[in-house]
């Protein structure tokens, strides 16, 4: 697992957005949510389009109506717009937590800490303004934090935790 965050961290740190990225924002979501979208850091906005198509590949492949699901893949890290967690940060909060057995947590005290637990929370709330469904809404909060077997949350953690 060490050695694909160091992969991770390194593809994310030269992040680029080609126009093939672009056509696929603009293909998925609205103006409101490309302005938020835009609102995200270039490695946030490169994690959240291959979390979205690998979250399309999977709906392609079982069959269902991803449109919603990819959607939410684009906008799940929305909670991060105002937090200046850069990829430096981003790392050493995943490295610390793995280290911790998520005890780190209980420092959410500490802006960085906060934002990295409980942007699904931030970008939930953030997205009620938008007249979002409960359910869109339960899927963004929830990304990393309930453990139930939900097949559309376990889609879209699924392919987070993969990118």
């Amino acid at each position: 697992m060490f050695s694909y965050r160091v992969k991770q961290f390194f593809s994310y740190l030269n992040a680029k957005i080609t126009n093939d990225d672009l056509e696929y924002i603009y293909s998925k979501l609205n103006n409101n949510e490309i302005g938020l979208f835009n609102k995200l850091s270039l490695h946030e906005q490169k994690h959240s389009i291959n979390v979205a198509k690998d979250v399309e590949k999977i709906c392609l492949y079982k069959k269902i109506c991803s449109n919603d699901l990819i959607k939410i893949a684009l906008l799940h890290d929305i909670g991060k717009i105002n937090g200046n967690l850069n990829i430096v940060d981003k790392s050493i909060l995943v490295i610390f937590n793995c280290l911790s057995n998520g005890r780190i947590k209980k420092f959410k005290f500490i802006r960085k800490i906060n934002l990295y637990y409980n942007h699904g929370k931030i970008g939930a709330d953030i997205l009620k303004k938008y007249g979002y469904n409960k359910r869109f809404l339960y899927l963004i909060e929830n990304h990393h934090n309930i453990k139930e077997d939900d097949y559309e949350l376990n889609i879209i953690r699924f392919c987070d935790n993969k990118n």
